[in-house]
């Protein structure tokens, strides 16, 4: 992770209200280039609403959206998707009854100037697209079913799909919910492999040690506001980062003052 770089997206000072309940207040997050940032809070702290704002499911009610340096209205799921990011949701909205290469041209199929689908194309853009978030199983194709896959590998379908659609920054909301410690592992493999890209990954998580392995930067959410964020180099390592999670949630906040000097790697 490069701290020095400029944001891709950021959220300034993001409210959000449902009704009379305030979700968001006053929230603002960077995301930047080439970095897996972890995303992390209680159930109720805010997560869904920020992540939806993010990918523009919602609106912000005050604030501001800027991509590279520019504020962008209006903030809808076309001018997230747009700007380059893409969401994966804990449904991936996968149709598992179709093929791989189905679901990754799903809406953005290739088709010729006449309107004919390119399927060769496409296939071999499958192809391209699985070998280089790191599909190594000789067991599946692109015109695999994807009701086949395993969990992990289903995550790798949407996030294929996502690198398809031109996106910088790839949002996940959940991944490893319900997976084995084998298909966590293929999920961690193939974060690695967008980072590696040059991409960026949004990793939000309930598991604070799933987190902790695959990012370069977290950022705590607590009841609707930033409770604090650090680079990885920040922590002496997981059960640091734990323990200032259950002072959050115990008292209501952080003693950040036992975060490190962080490390920062200088600019490319």
């Amino acid at each position: 992770m490069v701290s020095g770089q400029d944001p891709i997206v950021e959220l300034r000072n993001i409210v959000k209200r449902f009704g009379s309940v305030e979700a968001l207040s006053g929230v603002s997050m960077a995301v930047r280039k080439g970095e897996v940032l972890g995303l992390l809070g209680d159930n109720g702290a805010g997560k869904s609403t920020l992540i939806k704002t993010l990918a523009g499911v919602y609106a912000p009610d005050q604030g501001e959206v800027i991509v590279k340096g520019e504020v962008r209205r209006p903030w809808t799921p076309a001018a997230a998707r747009d700007a380059g990011v893409e969401t994966v949701f804990q449904d991936r909205a996968l149709a598992p009854q179709h093929s791989i290469v189905t679901n990754i041209f799903m809406g953005r199929e290739i088709t010729n100037a006449v309107g004919l689908l390119q399927v060769k194309k496409q296939i071999d853009e499958a192809n391209r697209l699985m070998r280089e978030i790191g599909f190594t199983s000789k067991v599946f194709n692109p015109e695999s079913t994807v009701g086949t896959l395993s969990g992990g590998e289903r995550q790798g379908v949407a996030i294929a799909r996502a690198l398809n659609n031109e996106a910088d920054v790839i949002v996940l909301d959940e991944p490893t919910t319900a997976l084995s410690l084998t298909e966590t592992q293929k999920v961690f493999r193939f974060v690695e492999a967008v980072k590696a890209s040059g991409r960026t990954v949004v990793f939000i998580g309930h598991n604070i040690y799933h987190v902790w392995d695959v990012a370069d930067r977290f950022f705590v959410i607590d009841r609707g506001k930033e409770a604090f964020e650090g680079a990885k180099s920040a922590f002496a390592g997981a059960e640091h980062l734990i323990e200032m999670m259950h002072q959050l949630a115990e008292t209501g906040r952080a003693d950040t003052t036992t975060l490190l000097e962080e490390t920062l790697e200088p600019p490319e």
